[in-house]
């Protein structure tokens, strides 16, 4: 791995080797400040209120994997080696999570802890059984199956590998490839988010740095709207990996400069080019990754971001010629402000930057979705599913429309959610 001092980290030469200046360190300072004044950090009783509640998830899984393994007659040595672990992805393992996030988790379990019958069975019915789980929402058939629900108040996500060994070492590495070794689809995929999470982890040349400029980031799109997955913008993963490629071309740059070097370089970004963090590895394992040229599918992919780990996927796939057009304007708004910024200019600053998007100025036409139900989950699982199918609504809208000011009024929609209690 490379470092700030000239060595490489990703797949080029850095653009800059150049430290702050007096002016980018106070611009960075006031930036930190800005993110504190508006709540983007999470209280440290909340911050120790996470910790204790993965450790009590920890001790769950593993009760839960002793348990499935008596029933199953495993030896007594295997009995006592009985072992399933957690770990943690996403925003609160970068690190840039705020108060009240949700906690992306992985369970990991041995060979005979199966999906089905033990993780959404026997695990699911011990959580239901316990007073401090509430909204407890299993997905088994989601893209990346999934159990969501609060613990003490604290909301999880919480995902199920299931390898091929027999006993899961406490001090198991999941970033070797190896453990993908005879995993289905569905562990790949769970894995995916853990491994990913890590290799970015590895791939920046100062962590600190690059978890201010994300949370400056994330902060920044949510504020544009543009931060959202499923109506074809870019999601927590994607920015995280357009920050960190940021961090490799201008190792020793502050997070002021790297905001401001990452408009300049997206504004010019000549997609459908994609954003590598280290090169695609082929491994060994036959499983498919990004390639346009032997992917006829990834070949229509407008704006690759590509994830670090194998199997290297495409993770902005959703991506449409609309929204990547409203993404691009939307840069170089910021690239223009933060440039007046670095010249000084009297009128502009971080509140500039960070001035929310006037969607209903913007535009005149819109549609809006209001979706009900009888309860609050049938109303949980309605929502997903509506959700899950926004995409291919604006995909079709866009496909079908002939005048360009209808693309607009489709790219954002507002969801209005209904509940009815009857």
């Amino acid at each position: 791995m490379g470092s700030s001092n000239g060595q490489r980290l990703g797949i080029t030469e850095p653009i800059s080797l150049a430290g702050p200046t007096d002016d980018d360190l106070m611009r960075t300072r006031k930036l930190e400040k800005y993110l504190r004044d508006v709540n983007l950090y999470e209280s440290q009783e909340e911050a120790v209120s996470r910790e204790e509640v993965l450790g009590r998830l920890d001790q769950i899984v593993k009760i839960w994997v002793k348990k499935i393994s008596r029933a199953k007659g495993l030896n007594d040595q295997l009995l006592q080696e009985a072992n399933a672990k957690i770990f943690t992805f996403g925003s609160y393992r970068l690190g840039v999570h705020g108060p009240g996030a949700d906690i992306d988790t992985l369970c990991v379990g041995p060979r005979h802890a199966t999906r089905e019958e033990d993780f959404f069975g026997e695990l699911h019915q011990m959580l239901t059984e316990m007073p401090e789980v509430t909204e407890l929402h299993p997905v088994p058939d989601a893209h990346v199956p999934v159990m969501k629900f609060k613990f003490s108040g604290v909301s999880i996500d919480l995902l199920y590998a299931r390898l091929s060994l027999w006993v899961i070492p406490e001090d198991l590495d999941i970033s070797q490839d190896s453990i993908l070794q005879n995993a289905d689809e569905q562990t790949v995929r769970s894995l995916n988010g853990c491994r990913v999470t890590d290799q970015i982890l590895r791939l920046v040349p100062k962590i600190q740095n690059f978890r201010t400029t994300l949370r400056c980031m994330r902060f920044w799109a949510k504020r544009r709207g543009v931060y959202s997955n499923v109506a074809g913008f870019l999601g927590g993963i994607n920015w995280a990996l357009l920050v960190a490629r940021i961090c490799q071309l201008y190792p020793n740059a502050v997070p002021s400069m790297l905001v401001s070097r990452f408009f300049r370089v997206y504004t010019q970004w000549r997609w459908p080019n994609p954003v590598l963090l280290c090169a695609i590895e082929e491994g060994s394992l036959g499983l498919q990754v990004w390639d346009p040229r032997r992917n006829p599918k990834d070949k229509y992919h407008l704006m690759p971001i590509i994830t670090p780990a194998y199997p290297c996927m495409n993770s902005s796939y959703n991506v449409s010629t609309s929204t990547l057009r409203i993404m691009m304007d939307e840069f170089q708004r910021g690239h223009e402000i933060c440039e007046a910024m670095e010249k000084n200019e009297a009128d502009v600053d971080w509140d500039t930057l960070f001035e929310p998007f006037t969607f209903f100025e913007a535009y005149k036409n819109y549609l809006r979705i209001d979706i009900s139900a009888e309860n609050a989950d049938d109303l949980r699982n309605w929502k997903g599913w509506v959700e899950s199918r926004l995409r291919q609504l604006t995909l079709k809208v866009n496909a079908t429309t002939l005048h360009t000011w209808l693309f607009a009024f489709f790219t954002s929609i507002k969801v209005t959610l209904i509940l009815l209690f009857l």
